[in-house]
């Protein structure tokens, strides 16, 4: 009877991690599924160059997976009950439209990487009036609403994290007739090194962006924002880039969970709760280097996505289990298509001196991001092609964890 693993979301860090599994297992001995409701990869990292008018290369999974044993189940993920090891999803009717299907798919390894989306952080308008970058249908209205400003208009900013950052240049570059503006809750690029700041303010002033610093939105309306200080900006359009809100979906299970809703995992990506549960990306909470919670980004959720398919390998097989730590090596930041900014960092994530910039700087970053796909893209290159006996079954919930280890 094969050993039953479905993975939940095809994003980095699913994706990768059903390539991974497939390459590590004999296809004799498991099944592996991929759940997804869209049929072709997003490349996240690149949804600010799709909001601002850059088409992007379609990657179909059906043509990533072919001949490797994964198969794709295009659904929604609506519940998982990690009780009854049971994914409740829907399924578009193929009778045509109308009433979606629901469907229950059962499971013996679970690997959650539903991901996240954009955080309104609660701010009063928000989720009536601005934009986001977050996903491919969010990228594509904001670029439909770009597409119809007149020249002078302006547009707004909100965050200055990496995503800030470069939606803000990004825009500027595409729309230099626009009046851009970002705004900030400290100084622009304050985590980055003297080297970089001064970089990053170089490139905004070269791209006439207007940057609000120590400005705290608490307020978005239809043409305006407003801030703590109780300063007005003029923005006809505003994006919001504050951060990232997991899935809803594990808070709503049995499994132990952040105040975020992030899922509790060990070293391997398990859940600490439900050791047929492992939990990937940016919807499980894994410790880095100094006891630090690894951040939301394809830099973490990679690796993450590696470290978790080759344990449940390992434990499938009996096999050594990994034990590659999590580190950081650099921040990759494009400034538009001609500029860049690379931060190198400590293994937790914290800025040095050095920092590579301008042109270089972007070819750099743009060869990561490519790279990132080929991963993807490629799930079952790039690894040892023997591939190891499932020789025993993981332990269940109500086992002695030590069984499958």
């Amino acid at each position: 009877m094969q050993h039953r693993i479905v993975v939940l979301g095809a994003g980095y860090t699913g994706a990768i991690a059903a390539g991974r599994l497939a390459r590590r297992l004999h296809r004799e001995d498991v099944a592996i599924t991929l759940v997804n409701a869209e049929p072709d990869f997003v490349e996240r990292v690149r949804m600010h160059q799709l909001a601002a008018g850059q088409d992007l290369r379609p990657r179909p999974f059906g043509e990533m997976f072919a001949g490797t044993g994964v198969e794709l189940k295009l659904a929604k993920v609506t519940g998982v009950d990690v009780d009854r090891r049971t994914v409740a999803v829907t399924v578009a009717s193929p009778k045509g439209p109308g009433e979606p299907e629901t469907e229950e798919l059962e499971y013996d390894t679970l690997v959650y990487a539903l991901g996240s989306g954009w955080n309104d952080q609660g701010v009063p308008g928000v989720a009536e009036h601005a934009h986001q970058v977050a996903g491919r249908p969010g990228a594509l209205r904001l670029r439909e609403r770009l597409a119809r400003l007149d020249a002078g208009e302006s547009v707004v900013v909100v965050g200055g994290g990496l995503t800030g950052l470069e939606a803000t240049t990004e825009i500027a570059e595409a729309r230099p007739d626009l009046d851009v503006a970002l705004a900030v809750r400290g100084e622009l690029g304050d985590w980055l090194s003297p080297k970089g700041r001064r970089h990053l303010r170089k490139v905004f002033g070269k791209l006439g962006i207007t940057v609000h610093e120590n400005a705290s939105v608490t307020g978005v309306e239809a043409d305006r924002v407003t801030t703590a200080e109780g300063e007005t900006i003029p923005a006809v359009v505003t994006v919001w880039t504050t951060g990232f809100a997991v899935h809803p979906i594990a808070r709503a299970t049995t499994l132990e969970v952040d105040d975020t809703g992030q899922i509790l995992v060990d070293g391997t990506m398990r859940s600490v709760s439900h050791p047929d549960v492992y939990a990937v990306g940016d919807a499980a909470l894994a410790m880095g280097p100094g006891d630090k919670p690894l951040r939301m980004s394809c830099a973490s959720g990679t690796p993450m996505a590696w470290q978790a398919a080759d344990a449940i390998a390992a434990r499938l097989t009996g096999g050594k289990l990994p034990n590659v730590p999590l580190r950081y090596f650099n921040q990759c930041i494009s400034l538009g298509r001609r500029e860049g900014l690379i931060q190198y960092v400590t293994a937790d994530d914290r800025a040095v001196r050095a920092a590579l910039t301008g042109r270089f700087a972007a070819v750099y970053k743009e060869l990561v991001c490519k790279g990132a796909a080929w991963g993807v893209a490629n799930p079952m290159l790039g690894l040892p092609s023997r591939r190891r006996r499932v020789v025993r079954q993981p332990a269940r919930a109500d086992s002695p964890v030590g069984t499958a280890a």
